[in-house]
């Protein structure tokens, strides 16, 4: 067992070193602002090994030493269970145990370190997953199945582990678009904010399917009304939820949109209020977006923008959910295919998937607007980030 006392071994990944997760000093005591950012990545064509835990100190914004938390195959999306125990994790494949399906994998948090302990792994049920949430009660994974288009529930267990799938729903149809809309993609799942409802963003059908949701046995049924139909072709990807819960809003990654919706917690139903462009006027290149967020004041939106390679901000409307267009700020590199705003809510950090890079804004909390900090570390493939307490 090596000791903080060691030389730390640093393991290269371009410019940049990396600390041994393993070698991690193990005296510091838990802080509020002290953070492991856990990176989902792409494996497939790429110098990455699987997820990667960075420390990321909210008091400074400084995003400092990485290293490889679990060797994966495509663990594109990551998510971590309240209390930050344990991590879950969908691998984007399609041949698991010789079935057409992904995997869905739980591992354990090492509170110190930083290193993840595969504790069990299961079939997700179809082809691709590349979103995976947890539900409010923390009994629950939810996943979205990119390729066949579907969703499914499974029981997360006292331990950990994942247990039986309580719910699978295959979505079917076509949208618009003949080459990305050939059939359904299911690119999103969450429950609602009361926990009543689990939504569904399929961009190959153009809808939002909605759910009810009985947490004490993890069925889904449809609602009435069953989904919401958006404008053909558009090709929604992402939804996000003011923290008023009174308004919602959806990136759609084929049209470059954004759709403010109005939320009927009640009834489960949504009503569209305003779609607006994520780029700047004139732009003509090609685009898709891509990941969505609500600063945690409620009184900005910010949306990445693939192609034009950048961050577009938005002032909302406290009292109608509608949107202003803030304009835009370049990501400093390529493909910013996820970007996540930090627990305090006072940073902004940029995932460039296609120049293996993350770059940390300051987000001034008046006017939204993004002021880079100077940091831009190296990362492999990065496709999201996922915020623990650290040890």
């Amino acid at each position: 067992m090596k000791t903080s006392r060691q030389v730390f071994i640093l393991l290269m990944l371009g410019s940049v070193p990396f600390l041994s997760l393993a070698q991690a000093p193990e005296t510091r005591s838990a802080s509020p602002q002290k953070y492991f950012a856990y990176l989902g990545t792409y494996t497939n064509k790429t110098t990455s090994k699987g997820i990667y835990a960075y420390r990321f100190d909210a008091a400074t914004g400084r995003l400092g030493a990485g290293a490889l938390a679990a060797e994966s195959t495509e663990p594109s999306f990551v998510t971590v269970l309240p209390g930050g125990k344990y991590l879950y994790a969908v691998n984007e494949t399609d041949d698991f145990e010789g079935k057409k399906s992904g995997v869905v994998n739980a591992y354990a948090i090492g509170s110190r370190t930083g290193k993840l302990t595969l504790l069990n792994q299961v079939a997700s049920g179809g082809a691709d997953p590349c979103y995976i949430s947890i539900d409010k009660t923390g009994k629950y994974v939810l996943v979205a199945n990119y390729t066949s288009g579907s969703i499914a529930v499974f029981t997360i267990l006292p331990d950990g582990k994942l247990g039986e799938r309580t719910a699978f729903v295959q979505h079917r149809g076509v949208g618009a678009n003949k080459q990305r809309q050939e059939g359904p993609h299911a690119h999103w799942i969450e429950t609602s904010p009361d926990n009543r409802f689990v939504f569904a963003v399929d961009l190959g059908l153009d809808e939002i399917l909605v759910y009810k949701f009985d947490a004490e046995n993890g069925t889904l049924t449809p609602n009435d009304p069953p989904y919401v139909k958006l404008q053909p072709g558009s090709g929604p990807r992402h939804l996000v939820f003011a923290p008023t819960g009174k308004f919602a809003y959806l990136t759609s990654e084929l049209s470059s949109t954004v759709t403010a919706l109005s939320y009927d917690a009640t009834r489960g139903a949504f009503t569209p209020l305003q779609t607006v462009s994520t780029l700047p006027a004139g732009y003509s290149g090609t685009n898709d977006s891509a990941e969505i967020a609500v600063h945690p004041s409620g009184k900005f939106l910010y949306d990445s923008n693939r192609g034009h390679n950048s961050i577009a901000i938005f002032a909302i409307d406290p009292a109608d959910g509608k949107l202003t267009a803030r304009g835009t700020v370049s990501t400093q590199g390529k493909t910013p295919r996820n970007f996540v705003i930090d627990p305090t809510g006072e940073y902004l950090l940029a995932e460039n998937q296609e120049s293996n890079t993350i770059v940390v804004f300051k987000i001034d909390q008046s006017t939204g607007e993004l002021t880079p900090t100077g940091q831009k570390i190296s990362a492999p493939a990065t496709v999201c980030i996922a915020f623990t307490p650290a040890g």
